[in-house]
């Protein structure tokens, strides 16, 4: 099995089942320029990261909304910005967040800057995994590391499932009595990440100017366009991750 040598290697994917971090040999090549229409997003993230590579406060970050607006995408090419400058990111999935804690005791002394990297974190009702994030975001005993930082994305705000009865439950008598203790202790874990980003649908302008930035010059931009609104309205949603389907299907053909 290979180690992690974190004075090589930029990133790592945490296998529960062999409980070891396997290097990641094939980084996906997305930077920063290739993503357009999340610009204020993308500052405000790369602010956050440049002062945490530089020992300066820094925050959790929480990247929700619409699904293929660029939140994954967005982490991925700050860690390609970023590694030369020391930037190391671990990538945990939301069911291996029990090993967390251990995951953090082997590199809170290592010189780089560590990015703990959570794609689609979302917790349904009775699901405690989160409970298992305290150790990064606050602590317990021992103050929480200094050189690690969670960069989350959702699609839920709240990143916990929230139903009316939440708030029916707490007015019918007989039912737990502090009921909106629970509540609140579902709700307050977005207000742990200190960087909340939202994400949402983009209008066909921009829709257009992301499948322009794939395709480059083309012949018949018009056509470009047309085409590329027919697959949009197939697929029912506009997005980063649409007008990149679209060039994966089509390129070469304009």
């Amino acid at each position: 099995m290979n180690e992690v040598d974190w004075r090589n290697d930029v990133a790592a994917i945490w296998r529960p089942r062999q409980q070891r971090l396997r290097p990641v040999r094939h980084l996906d090549p997305v930077s920063l320029d290739d993503l357009l229409g999340i610009e204020t997003q993308k500052a405000r993230l790369i602010q956050n990261t440049e002062r945490f590579l530089a020992g300066k406060p820094a925050n959790h970050a929480l990247l929700w909304g619409s699904r293929g607006t660029g939140k994954s995408s967005l982490v991925k090419a700050l860690l390609n910005a970023f590694a030369p400058k020391g930037l190391r990111v671990i990538e945990v999935e939301k069911h291996d967040l029990v090993d967390l804690p251990e995951i953090v005791d082997d590199i809170r002394e290592r010189p780089q800057r560590f990015v703990i990297y959570c794609d689609d974190m979302a917790f349904e009702d009775g699901d405690t995994q989160y409970k298992h994030l305290k150790s990064v975001l606050e602590g317990s005993l021992e103050l929480p590391p200094e050189n690690v930082k969670l960069y989350a994305t959702s699609n839920r705000r709240h990143l916990v499932s929230e139903y009316l009865s939440d708030n029916e439950q707490s007015r019918v008598v007989g039912r737990e009595i502090h009921h909106g203790d629970v509540v609140e202790e579902k709700i307050s874990l977005a207000d742990r990440f200190g960087l909340s980003l939202s994400f949402y649908p983009i209008n066909e302008e921009r829709y257009f100017e992301m499948v322009d930035h794939l395709f480059g010059a083309v012949a018949d931009p018009e056509q470009l366009h047309i085409r590329a609104r027919r697959f949009s309205m197939e697929k029912g949603v506009r997005s980063g991750r649409t007008a990149r389907q679209f060039y994966n299907q089509f390129v070469g053909e304009f």
